[in-house]
């Protein structure tokens, strides 16, 4: 038979004693990831960062890519930065149809990006690859290294 067991109505620790404290219990979570839609997938990304890259030397009057890519880093980062602003507004506006037109424009964006800066996707995806199974604290934690002269003030 299960003993009972009273306790004090206060909660402050007998003279004397330090008050107990229960460590906390680890928790699991379980995420289910629903199962892919029919159509295309992630690939085309690789397909578009490829058609990106091909369009670098490109006639600037016929391709926009080639276009961005030739008024320099800064423009293209301008460019992706103003795709990633409105990809947020949509967010928070719960827009869906267009989260979903933004969220490619900024892809695109990036891509482009990427291209100027001369990466890889591969690159990328092995980054991504790196970090799969860490805690993203533990992540973030490990980049706190901030180049002297360069103090930064990010959003914890």
């Amino acid at each position: 038979m299960a003993k009972k067991v009273t306790k004090p109505a206060t909660s402050e620790p007998e003279a004397g004693k330090p008050k107990a404290v229960k460590p906390k219990a680890k928790t699991t979570r379980t995420v289910t990831v629903p199962p892919p839609l029919h159509g295309p997938d992630a690939r085309v990304l690789d397909r578009l960062w490829a058609t990106v890259l091909s369009r670098k030397d490109a006639d600037p009057n016929q391709s926009h890519s080639a276009r961005l890519l030739s008024r320099g880093t800064e423009k293209v980062a301008q460019k992706f930065g103003e795709e990633a602003v409105e990809l947020i507004i949509e967010a928070v506006a719960g827009k869906t149809t267009a989260l979903i037109g933004e969220s490619a424009d900024a892809l695109y964006h990036l891509m482009v990006l990427w291209v100027d800066a001369g990466l890889r996707p591969e690159q990328i995806w092995a980054e991504l690859a790196r970090r799969e199974g860490m805690s993203g604290l533990a992540e973030k934690a490990a980049r706190r290294t901030v180049l002297p002269g360069f103090p930064t003030k990010k959003i914890p």
